[in-house]
């Protein structure tokens, strides 16, 4: 069998597994799921006070956004948890021996999926929440628009990525999620009023400064969204020399 045959069929294993596993695929579900329901709700009672607040209405567009990458964590932790369960990761590594094959096939699914979902989120949940703004609606075309719904999905599948590596070092979707929900939810904002520009470089904070129509702080659009890239990228790391050095 040749390597990228090998890496093909590995590639597909990963796939079934997210599909066969109703936390994973639920969690992914709940990322379309619940940003879209939030953004008609809020949108449908408060969207046209929002224009009249003089507040950024591109990113105020996307402030479901903050229940979707929540649901995001949830799949990259869970994608990556079920390995831990019942001896499935010596199942898997007897089945592909190579962990490195292993590892990258895994997170290239995981934020794949988180790509292809978060992005189809996006666009959705934009366009369902203008569609309450009546005058004030923005536009597809409008400066900055598009870019927000592509950064948006990207934002989401790093975030699903920085997730998934975590995970992979502590085993545990339980102790990663008690960490990263309520460190998004509250300590990020707590750290962000004491530390000043310093929290700009926060995973959430940073990228999504691609969703602004008018870049805050320290950050643009796209470096914003390095920052995140760089923090999914050390945790990604962290989960490799994990399953590399640690018996199955």
């Amino acid at each position: 069998m040749s390597t990228a045959t090998s890496a093909s069929a590995v590639l597909h294993s990963e796939w079934i597994k997210i599909r066969s596993l109703r936390g994973s695929l639920g969690s992914l579900i709940a990322v379309f799921a619940a940003t879209v329901a939030v953004t008609v709700l809020v949108f449908a009672t408060v969207g046209q006070s929002e224009a009249e607040s003089g507040d950024d209405l591109l990113f105020g567009a996307f402030y479901a956004l903050n229940f979707g990458q929540i649901a995001a964590l949830a799949f990259g932790a869970t994608a990556v948890s079920g390995e831990f369960l019942n001896g499935a990761l010596r199942v898997s590594l007897a089945a592909v021996p190579r962990r490195g094959l292993f590892y990258a096939a895994k997170t290239a699914v995981i934020g794949g999926c988180a790509f292809a979902v978060g992005t189809l989120t996006t666009f959705t949940a934009f366009v369902a929440g203008q569609a309450f703004m009546g005058d004030d609606a923005l536009q597809l075309g409008d400066p900055g628009a598009v870019r927000a719904c592509v950064g948006g999905g990207l934002y989401l599948a790093l975030m699903a990525l920085f997730a998934a590596g975590l995970t992979a070092g502590l085993r545990s979707a339980v102790a990663v999620l008690s960490i990263l929900v309520p460190f998004l939810l509250i300590v990020s904002f707590v750290i962000g009023d004491l530390a000043g520009s310093a929290a700009d470089y926060l995973p959430d904070r940073a990228g999504q400064q691609v969703l602004r129509q008018d870049a805050v702080g320290s950050l643009g659009p796209w470096t914003g969204l390095a920052v995140t890239a760089l923090w999914a990228a050390a945790a990604v790391a962290a989960g490799w020399w994990s399953v590399r050095r640690r018996d199955a």
